[in-house]
């Protein structure tokens, strides 16, 4: 078995809830949610090349503060790839170029992992299918295996039960991080002091939304992220983003995704996002801000 002599890359997409359920934690302490993702055409990118020894290096704007050894999620979705194949692999040199925020809220580490699995695949065991890597995308933590389809979807149960999202418009946004870590842990912590009464359960879904007007107001509606109340306890500078952004004349909607730190605009169009998207940039140089598309 050789690794084509060519370097194979692999896009990790940020992903974005657009709405985030839960409820209290089970017996064994996880949450149920109920969450639409959909995914962003800004993200990190993950490389595979051929190597005298393995080898995992990180580069990019926050690549320096990920680490490298076996917390990594790139690291443990190699190691499990290698147990699912069963067999000798050659040597690869894996190279992880990290531009999203370090605990953002966006599924950064599980969209890395996704990405690195199929690019295992491509390289050394292209006969797998998605369906065949699912289920080690999923053991490598809740939003494993919906960052592994990267599409946009429901996710109920602990994040392992995956269904169709309703028919979407196309979605023009605007995300903002204040630079400040918002760890995963700390925030649920925070929440279960005062769990939202309704928990966990899933809205009603309309079939068909046409516009990014229309889904917007749904979201606003019927829907929130029971994480962001917490989120913004614990860091202030959370709060000060969505503020902002609540102020502008482009927002649609605006919500924190995941457990934060980034926040996110919804806009009606191109060119209301990349308005905002440059406003932003020039009135708060100190926070990463990026114009996407979601879908």
């Amino acid at each position: 078995m050789r690794l084509p002599l060519a370097t194979l890359a692999a896009f990790a997409p940020a992903k974005v809830n657009l709405f985030l359920h839960v409820g209290g934690p089970d017996a064994e302490g996880y949450h149920p949610i109920a969450s639409l993702m959909v995914f962003a055409d800004v993200g990190d990118q993950i490389a595979i090349q051929p190597n005298d020894a393995p080898a995992f290096e990180t580069c990019g704007p926050f690549g320096a503060a990920i680490p490298v050894d076996g917390d990594n999620l790139v690291v443990r979705a190699a190691r499990a790839f290698h147990v699912k194949l069963a067999g000798p692999v050659p040597p690869y040199r894996l190279i992880l170029d990290k531009r999203l925020p370090i605990a953002a809220g966006l599924g950064g580490g599980s969209s890395d992992a996704g990405a690195a699995l199929k690019l295992l695949r491509d390289a050394l065991a292209p006969e797998l299918s998605d369906d065949d890597l699912e289920p080690l995308a999923a053991s490598l933590g809740a939003d494993g295996a919906a960052c592994l389809r990267a599409t946009a979807l429901m996710a109920e149960g602990r994040g392992e039960i995956l269904s169709s999202a309703p028919k979407l418009p196309d979605l023009n946004a605007v995300l903002v991080n204040p630079g400040a870590p918002s760890p995963t842990g700390a925030v649920y912590r925070a929440y279960d002091a005062a769990v939202h009464p309704d928990g966990a359960e899933r809205p009603f879904l309309p079939a068909d939304l046409e516009s990014a007007e229309e889904l917007a107001a749904w979201l606003a509606v019927a829907t929130r992220n029971d994480l962001e109340a917490p989120a913004v306890a614990l860091e202030p500078r959370i709060g000060e983003v969505l503020d902002v952004l609540r102020e502008e004349p482009e927002s649609l909607l605006v919500r924190m995704s995941g457990s934060g730190a980034t926040c996110f605009a919804l806009c009606a169009g191109d060119i209301e996002a990349e308005t905002l998207a440059e406003r932003l940039q020039a009135i708060r140089p100190d926070w990463w801000v990026r114009r996407c598309r979601l879908s």
